[in-house]
């Protein structure tokens, strides 16, 4: 990865990509940092603290997602979460509905009227989520909202409003690494906040280290694991089931063309992490309309407590639906992002063949039966990977609460460095390729 980047940073046109990517991301980090008016950061930080500890997921999740900028109630305190969940919604929506499933198919013309339409939906789901959060602050005790001299409405206006403007900034920073800089611009962003808990994560470890032997003993266990688990996500990412591929042989005036073996690759885990990204906006929404009404997990009574319980990552309930959802939305997110009748007909049109398997539609059949079990490997290890940590906070009481969603951070984070590894070292090949034609 090393080497990659430093070839990288040899070609100009790249190196331009690199700095543009590094600026965007200071932008964000600045504004991760703006406090939003009307509200005491010290005071709401003694409230999340104590929220974050075994309360509903929704709060620890959002908050992981933001680098923290939730808990500070900073201007990007919702982060990308309302740009993925109108992504979500549209690629749904784009099945559901013929007409936008109409527009996906005219081109690039068609992807940016989507994209347009995309970008409202995040601007409302910013209003709807950003009322919930002012709603939480306003209700939820410690006295977080200040300068109570002024109208509770215009209060509510200046914190909503700077909160979905701080939403829609972030989709615009992310549409800007996508078209100027290097990697997915959502990913970079959810990569910059997990990883900006990073000096969080090491001075917890230093206080256990001071805590004595048990304490030393501990803080080696963890990092074991860690390595261990990097060890296993790496694997697993790099992991493929490779097709072997003939191209039949042709004659062109007096030269013969063709004749080699290939093979077809197919990432074990081709979907990444968005399953989960998927499947954690999903099951954090019930946290979210309780934040709208002003209530938590921890205070709703009747059956509106027994439902959201349900929902909090402590439950059994909430592995199984987060399984569940993450092994479904594998299914959607492969079946939208490749297509096996496109693959054989493009094997077919370039005189190739899968080796024993007749051209057509007996190749995309293959190649579908080959892509289902794939994906279901994948969604299991997705699975392993963002519930074992999930259940071992249950079989220890809360006691390691910090570890709930630690699976989910390091995919996120293994996933997006080997992404943008892969998409650097496409873009160096394509510059050498270039530079020798020329």
């Amino acid at each position: 990865m090393l080497k990659t980047l430093r070839n990288a940073w040899a070609v100009p046109e790249i190196r331009k990509k690199i700095i543009f990517t590094l600026f965007i991301i200071v932008l964000y980090r600045i504004g991760s940092q703006i406090p939003v008016p009307f509200v005491d950061a010290e005071k709401l930080n003694l409230l999340m603290s104590s929220s974050l500890n075994g309360s509903g997921s929704v709060l620890e999740y959002l908050n992981i997602l933001s680098g923290n900028a939730f808990a500070r109630a900073t201007l990007f305190a919702l982060s990308i979460t309302p740009y993925i969940t109108a992504s979500i919604v549209m690629q749904l929506l784009t099945i559901a509905i013929p007409a936008l499933e109409r527009m996906s198919k005219e081109g690039e013309e068609g992807r940016k009227k989507i994209n347009q339409i995309t970008r409202v939906v995040t601007v409302v789901l910013g209003l709807i989520t950003a009322y919930g959060y002012y709603t939480y602050l306003g209700t939820a005790g410690y006295d977080v909202l200040i300068d109570s001299s002024l109208p509770n409405w215009f209060r509510a206006v200046v914190i909503i409003a700077c909160y979905s403007a701080g939403a829609a900034l972030i989709m615009w920073l992310g549409e800007k690494i996508n078209e100027k800089g290097i990697g997915n611009g959502i990913s970079i962003i959810l990569f910059i906040n997990i990883i900006s808990r990073a000096p969080s994560a090491a001075m917890t470890l230093w206080n256990w280290c001071t805590d004595g032997v048990t304490g030393v003993i501990k803080a080696l266990v963890a990092l074991v694991i860690a390595i261990a688990a990097v060890a296993f996500v790496v694997f697993i990412t790099n992991s493929e089931r490779r097709i072997s591929v003939q191209y039949a042989k042709k004659v062109v005036g007096r030269k013969m063309y063709g004749g080699q073996s290939t093979n077809l690759p197919i990432k074990l885990n081709m979907a990444g992490v968005m399953p989960i990204i998927f499947a954690n906006s999903i099951v954090a929404l019930p946290g979210t309309i309780a934040l709208m009404f002003g209530k938590t997990t921890s205070n709703t009574e009747g059956f509106l407590k027994g439902f959201l319980s349900i929902f909090n990552y402590d439950s059994i309930f909430y592995v199984v639906i987060f399984v569940v959802l993450i092994v479904l939305f594998s299914y959607f997110y492969i079946a939208i992002s490749f297509n096996p009748v496109e693959v054989a007909n493009n094997l077919r049109n370039n005189g190739g063949f899968v080796t024993g398997i007749r051209p057509g539609k007996p190749t995309s059949d293959y190649i579908t039966k080959i892509l289902n079990k794939i994906t279901l490997i994948g969604a299991l290890f997705l699975s392993i990977v963002a519930a074992a940590p999930l259940i071992i906070n249950m079989a220890a009481g809360n006691a390691v609460s910090g570890l709930a969603f630690s699976g989910t951070s390091v995919l996120i984070i293994i996933g997006v460095a080997l992404e943008t590894a892969r998409e650097l070292e496409a873009q160096v090949t394509m510059r050498h390729y270039k530079g020798f034609l020329e």
